[in-house]
């Protein structure tokens, strides 16, 4: 059995949720390699119903074992001057794993930042990532979907955001996007139920 894995110090992230909460994830990386490239900060950010709870979001910075290239400081603005006081990687995902415990994630692209926070789980503590996820451009894909059925669907992130009138804050930076993705799913949560104006 697959939970088998989990060290103990672990076990809640085996248990079945029953809450009512999400957490939108994200990550930005030194590239776009999940086997190979780093992590170098990561946000989540809880969802309780229909609030976004900002104040009680995560964000950390790890420290990278090698130098970052230009292209990717470029995309992310972070430099190795800007991880100087990051935390070790293996600290910061246990506290990442403590904070998600076994809520279900929310993000764009979100396949991609579980493959790499799990290439460090494994490596720290023996076990994928099990958390239910959730994918934003999916959601989207089948909302829009219904009114265009034959039509081609642009999921690009920008798209979908001026799409659904949601204001874009500084993308490549893993706490603005986590809650721009946050603000995706609660705006077609809310238009799937049949309401088409505000949160």
């Amino acid at each position: 059995m697959f939970w088998k894995k989990i060290p103990k110090k672990f076990e809640f992230l085996a248990k079945k949720y029953d809450g009512d909460e999400l957490v939108a994830l994200d990550t930005e990386t030194s590239g776009l390699d999940p086997k190979k490239d780093e992590i170098l900060s990561i946000a989540a950010v809880p969802i309780k119903g229909n609030e976004i709870m900002t104040s009680k979001a995560l964000y950390l910075t790890l420290k990278p074992s090698r130098a970052i290239a230009k292209e990717s400081v470029k995309i992310h603005k972070l430099r190795h001057c800007d991880l100087q006081g990051a935390m070790e990687p293996k600290e910061a995902i246990e506290r990442l794993l403590h904070f998600i415990k076994n809520r279900p994630l929310v993000g764009y692209y979100l396949e991609f930042d579980v493959d790499i926070i799990s290439r460090y789980t494994r490596e720290f503590f023996g076990f994928k990532l099990p958390n239910r996820t959730i994918e934003v451009s999916g959601l989207y894909h089948d909302y829009k979907q219904k009114i265009i059925p034959q039509g081609f669907i642009d999921l690009r992130f920008d798209t979908i955001l001026e799409d659904l009138d949601i204001p874009r804050f500084a993308q490549h930076n893993a706490l603005s996007d986590a809650v721009m993705s946050a603000l995706i799913y609660l705006k077609l949560q809310r238009r799937r139920h049949g309401k088409r104006s505000g949160f």
